[in-house]
């Protein structure tokens, strides 16, 4: 399925407002992280040494950088397509005594990748879902990873597809343009060992997938 860089980034902006992102932020600060970000932080607060850098593809509000940032990463580059998730982000990473090792940075990420350093770590916490074409995405996202890549994304089951084919049809139903993907698992996980990464390791929830990516040593 087609989608321009503009379609997208307008449809992504519209359904993650500031109302739904403040949301999230008030569930997190009730709760902590959400399963995928839970599971992801899971695989990645063992792994030594501890990144120094890491890069949040999607970040929203930021949750998977401020577990990270607590367990000993330096700097950390949030972005989003969604101007209100970078701005609580902002919010939230001043409240912490964070904001000098944070920096939010606004668009898609495939059109920035340019502009953006490589990095230890490079997350992914359900925002292949969010693309219609996976493959520049994790491209991209590997190219600019030194160490480690971690990556969520739904189960190919299906309930799962039964799930979010509900799901859009609601959202267009309401006049929501933003869709969610299921991507096959085994096509990304073959791209993502074309780029040089082995899966180390996963883990799986009733709806949700998340895996652990290390470099090979050259």
């Amino acid at each position: 399925m087609a989608c321009s860089c503009s379609s997208l980034i307008d449809s992504a902006a519209r359904h993650y407002d500031e109302t739904r992102v403040r949301r999230e932020l008030a569930a997190y600060h009730r709760a902590g992280p959400g399963p995928t970000t839970q599971g992801l932080l899971t695989h990645l607060t063992p792994a030594a040494p501890t990144p120094e850098t890491m890069l949040d593809i999607g970040s929203g509000f930021g949750a998977l950088t401020f577990g990270m940032l607590d367990a000993g990463v330096h700097h950390a580059i949030c972005v989003d397509m969604s101007q209100p998730a970078l701005a609580v982000n902002a919010e939230e990473a001043r409240r912490r005594g964070l904001g000098d090792r944070v920096e939010q940075v606004a668009g898609d990420f495939v059109a920035l990748a340019p502009t953006l350093p490589v990095v230890d770590l490079v997350a992914l916490d359900r925002v292949v879902c969010c693309y219609p074409d996976y493959a520049p995405l994790l491209e991209q996202a590997a190219a600019h990873s030194r160490r480690s890549l971690a990556v969520s994304y739904p189960r190919d089951r299906w309930w799962v597809r039964l799930a979010l084919h509900v799901e859009n049809g609601w959202r267009g139903f309401r006049g929501d343009g933003f869709r969610s993907f299921l991507h096959s698992p085994g096509a990304m996980a073959a791209l993502l060992h074309r780029q040089g990464f082995t899966r180390s390791r996963t883990r799986a929830t009733f709806m949700w997938q998340m895996d652990l990516y290390t470099r090979n040593a050259t």
